[in-house]
């Protein structure tokens, strides 16, 4: 609608962009509202133009702009935001002889479409199709050699070396991503619930076995890169046991690489010089429940 005495405020919702309309005469009194006293979203961004000759004002603000708040439906996304008149006593200082307003704005647009420029026949599949196969992850768990340039060849050991052991997450088409090990348990099966078993990393990311005595297990820092985590392990054997497979089961996850790591998502050495746990990105706070043991548990 025309931004007219009838309908004060009007909307065009644009492809990045919403532009709101507003007539001064906002309440069809014929009294003109001032257009400092009117102001766009919870951010409160002003008019970027005004005509006096049609007495109206105009917003022009990007989608995500002006504190505007995103919803989701199956079918649509949905802007919101609002345009808020709030009158100040003008001359007489004791009074105004208009009320406030809010008026809620909304920008809807559809979740799911093809383009096609019609004039070429695409060969590949529409996006709608492929996006399923782009979701999925593939996570490997390798042992490497002592540089980590290659894989091992072998994978036999001598008590007293290191197992050099490299996580990692093939993205795809997906947003960047930063891996983590949840959990990591050594067992003499392949059933990672099997007893005995040994917890090498737990607590969502807490490098256990390097709290252990005489042990150098810790994750690499810095990581090679955010799909990429590196860690050691002091080879080991089961007590009372002469088999010499041991089998070890991690879980493996990944949060978006923009969101800082957190109790849940973390990467956490124990540093026995200074007796602390230190992570390999993010603040320290994060690991002080390795120690209490009252990490959240897969979130």
């Amino acid at each position: 609608q025309a931004a007219a005495p009838l309908h004060p405020v009007s909307v065009q919702c644009q492809e990045a962009q919403v532009v709101v309309t507003v007539h001064r005469d906002l309440f069809g009194t014929g009294r003109l509202v001032r257009a400092a006293e009117l102001t766009l979203g919870s951010a409160a961004c002003l008019p970027v133009a005004q005509s006096a000759a049609e007495s109206t004002v105009t917003f022009v603000a990007g989608l995500h702009q002006c504190g505007s708040t995103l919803q989701m439906t199956p079918d649509s996304l949905i802007y919101k935001t609002s345009l808020s008149y709030k009158p100040t006593p003008s001359g007489n200082l004791v009074i105004v002889r208009t009320n406030a307003a809010v008026v809620p704005i909304e920008c809807h647009y559809p979740r799911k479409s093809n383009v096609s420029s019609k004039a070429i026949q695409p060969t590949w599949a529409p996006f709608r199709s492929t996006l399923s196969a782009e979701e999925k992850l593939m996570f490997s768990l390798r042992l490497m050699s002592d540089d980590w340039s290659t894989e091992r060849l072998s994978n036999g050991f001598q008590l007293g070396e290191s197992l050099h052991i490299q996580a990692d997450v093939a993205a795809g088409g997906h947003v960047p991503l930063r891996l983590f090990v949840d959990d990591c348990v050594a067992t003499l099966s392949a059933d990672r619930n099997s007893s005995p078993r040994y917890a090498l990393i737990d607590l969502s990311g807490c490098l256990v076995d390097g709290r252990s005595d005489d042990t150098t297990s810790a994750f690499i820092s810095p990581r090679p890169r955010q799909e990429t985590l590196q860690f050691m392990v002091d080879a080991f054997k089961f007590a009372g046991d002469d088999r010499n497979l041991i089998y070890i089961t991690c879980h493996l996850k990944v949060s978006p690489a923009d969101q800082a790591p957190n109790p849940l998502n973390k990467a956490c050495s124990f540093n026995r010089a200074s007796s602390l746990w230190a992570p390999v990105e993010g603040t320290g706070d994060i690991c002080s429940c390795c120690e209490t043991g009252n990490c959240p548990l897969y979130g």
